[in-house]
């Protein structure tokens, strides 16, 4: 079932995009990732102890942050999603104050449940210089896609966490229905991965992120993007010379010519 505006509200139905910010562009935190999980599993699939198996651990090629999950299940859905993108665009970079902004992920927690029975377990994102701007620049991106009708209520209502997800009970691949969300003991991952850092990085870009449909990298397909600031937009120039050749139009003759330029 769709509303007038196009966004899907049945409960029932998947998510099927979402706008990420993608952080396995950033070898130091894919390789922690699977330091982890090579320490829990060693080369097996499954610790029975434990109740975890490697499919619970999030793809390190599809490591990242969830801004707002989305419904698109059809063509003037999806389109709409792209317009918005683009079009909000300038106003995230505005919210950003025109600057570059880095994370820092530190340590673990578990969304819900202990570390004896957990069911998700994410490491904190910490906002390097204070998290008021990217959280602003988020929920830009959110109102934005509320706006056009295209988040549940429930979605839009909710306050965002930016966290990142290191494993989640739901991906276990068991054969029976009722174990999948079976909790799991993480309390040997807590106790040596707890205090963790898992090193800093830049945020990018936001993208409008395809589920289940990956690029050639392994990360979810991207639909479109929003370029983050990798550098200051201050008032700061470098100035150089560009020296060309031009031919004159009017007497055919070539004539040397220097441009003082400014970025």
């Amino acid at each position: 079932m769709t509303s007038s505006s196009g966004a899907t509200t049945s409960q029932n139905v998947d998510y099927t995009h979402f706008i990420s910010l993608p952080l396995s562009i950033h070898p130091e935190m894919v390789n922690k990732l699977i330091n982890v999980q090579k320490s829990v599993l060693g080369t097996t699939e499954v610790n029975q102890d434990l109740g975890i198996e490697k499919s619970m651990f999030i793809n390190p090629k599809t490591f990242h942050l969830t801004v707002v999950m989305l419904k698109l299940w059809n063509k003037d859905q999806f389109e709409a999603a792209s317009e918005v993108m683009r079009s909000v665009s300038p106003k995230v970079i505005v919210a950003l104050e025109r600057r570059p902004v880095s994370i820092r992920l530190k340590g673990l927690e578990c969304m819900r449940g202990s570390p004896a029975k957990a069911y998700v377990v994410y490491s904190r994102v910490e906002v390097i210089g204070g998290e008021a701007r990217l959280l602003r620049a988020c929920q830009v991106i959110i109102n934005a896609f509320t706006e056009a009708g295209l988040v549940l209520e429930r979605d839009a209502n909710q306050k965002l966490k930016l966290h990142a997800t290191i494993m989640n009970a739901r991906h276990r691949k068991s054969k029976k229905k009722s174990e999948r969300t079976d909790s799991f003991d993480a309390r040997t991952i807590f106790g040596q991965y707890g205090s963790e850092e898992w090193g800093e990085c830049l945020i990018r870009e936001a993208h409008l992120s395809q589920r289940f449909v990956y690029d050639h990298n392994g990360y979810f397909h991207c639909c479109a993007s929003i370029p983050f600031p990798e550098r200051d937009y201050e008032e700061k120039y470098f100035y150089g010379k560009i020296s060309f050749i031009f031919k004159c139009v009017n007497c055919c003759s070539y004539r040397s010519c220097m441009l003082i330029v400014s970025c």
